[in-house]
């Protein structure tokens, strides 16, 4: 239900890269403080809080820079409407569109299918209107779910710090959930794309994992 509701406002790659980005920031100070700090100098409520601080302070930065690159998208797109309405002819008009949607990355389809697509793009866009684009309701309820999605990756980390008296004990199970929940994450994101499931799910995980031993081992 949750997730039905997410996927209205953002696609799952960004809601599933935000979750990774924020699990992969908890578990760096999760690791970090395990492995730089030693067992009695660890205070699990200090911890805690630097935790949660830290996704918190993060999820809103992306929230607020999603809403920057939201307006910015729409309005290069408003300005490439210009663009096509002010070229000499339409062959150069066309040049642009087959510019700004080259198809590359897209599923292999016919030369003929592809100049029909420009061609469709192009007589929808020479007629759209040129007003400057604003955000709508919609972007300002992505960025907040985008704060929440980083915001709720700390759990994991919270929870045991919070609830166990051994702050050593605590930051293992920690650990080690944070680690599981990346193979989850990895394992959800293969049904969108059709990868192996479990092996996508061990690749994430362990891309998570040596990723943060990177930011780890440059102080991060």
């Amino acid at each position: 239900m949750f997730a039905r509701f997410v996927h209205r406002y953002l696609d799952p790659s960004e809601s599933l890269l935000e979750i990774l980005f924020g699990l992969i920031m908890a578990l760096t100070m999760t690791a970090g403080a395990r492995l730089l700090e030693e067992r009695t100098e660890i205070n699990a409520i200090e911890l805690a809080v630097g935790l949660a601080g830290c996704n918190v302070a993060w999820g809103l930065i992306d929230a607020v820079f999603y809403l920057f690159g939201t307006k910015f998208n729409r309005n290069r797109r408003v300005q490439l409407v210009r663009r096509l309405q002010a070229a000499p002819d339409k062959a150069e008009a066309f040049s642009l569109i087959q510019d700004e949607f080259g198809l590359e990355g897209e599923p292999p389809m016919r030369e003929q299918d592809r100049i029909a697509f420009h061609r469709s793009v192009l007589e929808l866009l020479r007629h759209a209107g040129t007003a400057r684009a604003h955000l709508h309701v919609d972007d300002y309820i992505a960025a907040g779910l985008i704060l929440v999605l980083v915001s709720l990756t700390a759990l994991p980390g919270l929870l045991p710090l919070l609830l166990l008296d051994d702050a050593y004990l605590a930051l293992r199970i920690a650990n080690i959930g944070q680690i599981l929940l990346l193979f989850l994450i990895g394992f959800g994101w293969a049904s969108y794309t059709g990868a192996p499931r479990w092996r996508t799910g061990a690749l994430i995980a362990l891309l998570g994992v040596a990723l943060v031993m990177v930011s780890v081992a440059l102080g991060g």
